[in-house]
């Protein structure tokens, strides 16, 4: 179901006293295409401005996706499965071949704890990492600053990145246009009215500034509301500017927003219903509303800013928004009939490849005159042998277009978002990790209702279908 909430740990929407939510890519959707090319053409200007090669560069939005992880040791960009083992890999925009990817990564493990490796778990990461892997290949052709090293290419690439959103160019182009970058979505505003309405506290907690979250969610939201009602109204807490994951773990101070200009007043004690705030701290928010962990509900878009640090530190349940999440179900609806096809071929294959085993296992006794007697000569059990390798290799013949095409599912470079041949991606695993919950988008939850026991699956096991 591609408007489907997923659930891994068990969620009784009714307990819930208290839904926070990030803003970018969680409230406001955005046309990523392009976000992500203004985000690109940014960098490019920077990289310009030294004197670089690269006016003739041009953004590939589908040379990356969400959930690849960057290698600055050797220049690759790299998809691994759930244990860490790298199952894909391209250097600058060429895909390593199994050999050199066996050559580089054999004793290599994917952890995302060493500073070389960088995990993209948002959508903001395309535009860098498509720059990236396309500056390798200038780097590796000696046309750029050959003293570079991979790690430092990265860092001239992200800190261009940072300094066009330190200066705001990017955020000032999308309030002069927002028609242009943002998806609306009328369900969004009913969906937080619901829960508001249920008793639900509804908080907004955003690293946005005021300047830009206010015009922004006055844009999404407030057509879609109900006679003089504005976003403002939809949230008990609103906190802007909130340095997350800082947000979650220290005590920052608090101002509170007292013009529509921005001015700001330093704030003493607890959050009062309808302000907004700039800084603030989780445990001020815990305090004010007089709820703790398994009551609060926090909705964000980032893996580590938003879900990993409120459910590590503060044991707040959580929910991922994952925007791509429908595209990826939308392809695999559309492949299953020829899903069903591999997956019967590959049975076949399977019980093949045993019954070749056995042939193996026969001529290896026959050779060595031991075991139970054989029926049969070595060399009739050789022939017989040589017979079926050509039907399983007939087999393997008329699978192998399947499985391309299955591997080029949703993305023709990389495959599933959330998958990694038969296997979970290493992003799965964060999601099962960290997520309570995940889904496309906020406004599912208003088909779920606020009132809705949302019950994970029976975990899977290899044994289970013995």
């Amino acid at each position: 179901m591609v408007r489907g909430i997923y659930t891994n740990r068990t969620l009784n929407l009714r307990s819930i006293k208290a839904v926070g939510y990030d803003m970018d890519y969680t409230l406001i959707h955005y046309h990523e295409r392009e976000w992500e090319e203004r985000a690109y053409s940014y960098i490019k200007e920077r990289l310009l401005g030294r004197g670089w090669p690269v006016e003739d560069l041009q953004f590939q939005p589908d040379l990356v996706m969400r959930g690849l992880i960057i290698d600055k040791t050797l220049g690759n960009v790299v998809k691994a499965n759930r244990f860490g083992y790298i199952k894909r890999a391209f250097h600058g925009t060429t895909p390593l071949e199994h050999g050199q990817m066996r050559e580089a990564y054999t004793r290599t493990l994917v952890d995302l704890d060493e500073p070389r490796w960088l995990f993209m778990n948002t959508l903001f990461s395309l535009s860098e990492a498509s720059m990236y892997m396309q500056l390798v290949d200038l780097l590796d052709a000696d046309v750029i600053e050959a003293k570079l090293s991979y790690a430092d290419l990265y860092a001239l690439v992200r800190g261009a990145l940072d300094q066009a959103h330190m200066e705001g160019r990017l955020k000032g182009e999308i309030v002069e246009a927002p028609e242009r970058f943002v998806a609306l979505d009328e369900e969004m505003p009913l969906t937080l009215l619901d829960q508001k309405e249920s008793g639900k506290k509804v908080l907004l907690i955003t690293n946005s500034e005021w300047a830009y979250a206010a015009p922004m969610l006055a844009f999404a939201f407030d057509p879609f509301l109900p006679g003089e009602m504005t976003w403002r109204d939809l949230f008990d807490i609103a906190i802007v500017g909130s340095r997350k994951p800082a947000f979650f773990t220290a005590r920052m101070p608090t101002f509170e927003v007292v013009s529509e200009d921005g001015m700001l007043r330093e704030h003493v004690g607890l959050l009062q219903p309808g302000h907004v705030y700039v800084g603030a701290n989780a445990s001020l928010v815990e305090a004010s509303l007089g709820l703790k962990g398994e009551d609060i509900l926090y909705v964000g878009d980032h893996l580590f800013t938003d879900v990993n640090v409120s459910k590590s530190v503060l044991r707040w349940r959580t929910a991922l928004i994952l925007r791509e999440l429908e595209d990826e179900l939308a392809a695999i609806d559309s492949f299953r009939e020829t899903q069903q096809q591999l997956t019967d071929m590959m049975a076949r294959k399977v019980e093949m490849e045993s019954e070749y085993s056995a042939y193996r296992l026969a001529l290896q006794r026959a050779k060595g005159n031991y075991g139970p007697d054989p029926a049969r000569a070595p060399d009739e059990i050789q022939a017989e042998m040589d017979a079926h390798r050509a039907k399983l290799l007939a087999l393997d013949a008329e699978i192998a277009p399947f499985a391309r095409a299955s591997a080029r599912l949703h993305n023709e470079r990389w495959g599933l978002m959330m998958r990694t041949g038969n296997d979970k991606s290493h992003l799965a695993r964060q999601v099962e990790r960290y997520a309570d919950v995940y889904t496309g988008r906020v406004s599912n939850f208003l088909h779920a209702t606020p009132y809705a026991y949302l019950r994970s699956h029976r975990g899977s096991l290899p044994h289970d279908e013995v």
